[in-house]
């Protein structure tokens, strides 16, 4: 028995040198791409974006569930997005409460008949309203059948070419789109899906859907989180974007290409993790039929998003998208190692499948199995010292490296203290959180094994009214 448990251990170890190898690549690519986007961005052009007959319109789509008391100033701060050929189409999906009447008052809303595209199945579309005097505003009332049905629902009525997705409870910097559709001109015809970075909004200064003043929030956990977000963004995002093999758009803001969803189906409405789906759906659609296409990240397109603040709600998100990858995984198993899908089968969906998914298994059960081993005289010292460096010590080297290129590119945080506090919780994140972010996901492989499908319950203090941080 100990002869497999220190080969377990053993394989783990090797794991770890192979995922932080990834990492470390994956930061190396990441600081190369946004120093040289540091100087692009003085000569963006944004106004030559603004100006272009060729900036195609978007429509932004948000799905709305019992939103009454935040879907106000969201359609606000969306209406006034900078941004030449835009409408904002608000997809109420059975709410319970008064979210649709409170868009009639606020907005002076008509009953209209509309003309939906049929090309994406959705539930029945009960009523649609335009705003008199906002002409690019248009609210359907449907009957309840979730997000993805509701995103799909707008994407039927869409006017423009390009779609965003984004929740009601997310918040868009007023040059978003502008930020995120420039790809679109420097590659015309070519890119068919761009996402932006998530940060957290917990703790900011917020009025009226604009976030005025950055902070990090008084909660530890969101803490923990917003250092989560840029790792994930400007170091993942960015180094899988430099080598095309970019897997995920997320779905709290990315655009896409809508006759290009209209023709692969929109949305499946029985995953969990419909973003992610989608994403490798296009990918292989396009690749199938050997056509060439781009799907590229945009680092400085930012949307704002609440956090969870409770260990339960965080947990169960992180189950969710444990559940979530593990579908679209079995459903494009065939590109997993598939060189007929390029950059995407060979290294994208194997770090997906092999880094990814089985991450929680060699994480906490090979450190534990390790500290086991060494207790009982199996390994030495020495083992465990290398061990802990590799599994512990790169991950708070690697979330150092992520603050760093954060703040020389961005500079985001502009309080000395919340990029000491950031600095802090690398430690932290590595050492306590990150354990028991494995053990959620490992609970997120019973869910699987139950065959667990809802989404659950989200708890939300919500980004409406202003909110202080920590001063």
């Amino acid at each position: 028995m100990e002869t497999i448990l220190v080969g377990f251990s053993a394989m783990s170890f090797v794991y770890f040198v192979l995922l932080n190898g990834f990492y470390l690549a994956l930061t190396a690519l990441a600081w190369v791409d946004l120093r040289r986007k540091v100087w692009r961005r003085r000569y963006l052009g944004l106004d030559d974006v603004f100006a272009s007959p060729l900036t195609p319109g978007i429509s932004v789509i948000v799905p709305a569930y019992n939103e009454e008391v935040v879907i106000v100033e969201s359609v606000r701060s969306l209406l006034a997005l900078r941004y030449p050929r835009h409408e904002v189409v608000v997809v109420n999906d059975g709410s319970a409460d008064a979210t649709v009447q409170t868009l009639i008052e606020a907005f002076d809303m008509v009953p209209v008949r509309q003309a939906m595209r049929e090309g994406i199945p959705t539930a029945e579309i009960r009523a649609t309203y335009a705003s008199r005097p906002h002409p690019g505003l248009l609210v359907l009332d449907k009957a309840n059948a979730g997000r993805s049905d509701a995103l799909n629902a707008g994407f039927n009525a869409a006017r423009h070419p390009y779609v965003c997705m984004i929740d009601a409870d997310s918040l868009l910097e007023p040059d978003a789109l502008l930020r995120i559709a420039k790809p679109l001109l420097d590659q015309p015809g070519s890119v068919v899906a761009a996402g932006g970075t998530i940060r957290a909004a917990n703790g900011c200064l917020i009025d009226h859907g604009q976030v005025l003043d950055v902070r990090l929030p008084r909660s530890r956990l969101a803490t923990i989180q917003s250092l989560e977000y840029i790792r994930a963004f400007l170091i993942a995002r960015v180094g899988w974007g430099r080598v095309h093999a970019l897997g995920l758009i997320s779905g709290a803001f990315g655009i896409f290409d809508r006759s290009l969803l209209q023709t692969v189906g929109g949305l499946w409405t029985d995953t969990v993790g419909e973003d992610l789906e989608l994403t490798l759906r296009l990918h292989r659609y396009l690749r199938d039929r050997g056509e060439p296409y781009e799907v590229v990240f945009v680092d400085d397109a930012v949307c704002w998003t609440e956090v969870p603040e409770d260990l339960t709600t965080l947990g169960r998100q992180r189950r969710r998208w444990q559940r979530g990858l593990w579908e679209a995984l079995l459903r494009h198993r065939a590109m997993i190692g598939n060189p007929r899908y390029g950059v995407i089968g060979l290294l994208t969906m194997i770090y997906f499948a092999v880094f990814e998914f089985l991450s929680p298994i060699f994480a906490l059960l090979g450190l534990l199995v390790t500290l086991g081993l060494w207790l009982t005289g199996g390994v030495g010292s020495g083992y465990l010292a290398s061990f802990v460096a590799v599994s512990l010590l790169l991950g708070i080297v690697l979330s150092t490296a992520a603050l760093v290129l954060e703040e020389v590119s961005f500079g985001t945080y502009k309080r000395r203290r919340d990029v000491l506090r950031l600095l802090a919780y690398t430690l932290l994140e590595n050492v306590g959180y990150r354990q028991l972010h494995h053990v959620w996901r490992l609970l997120g492989f019973v869910d699987i094994a139950r065959g667990k499908t809802e989404w659950g319950a989200q708890k939300r203090q919500g980004l409406a009214r202003p909110v202080g941080g920590a001063d």
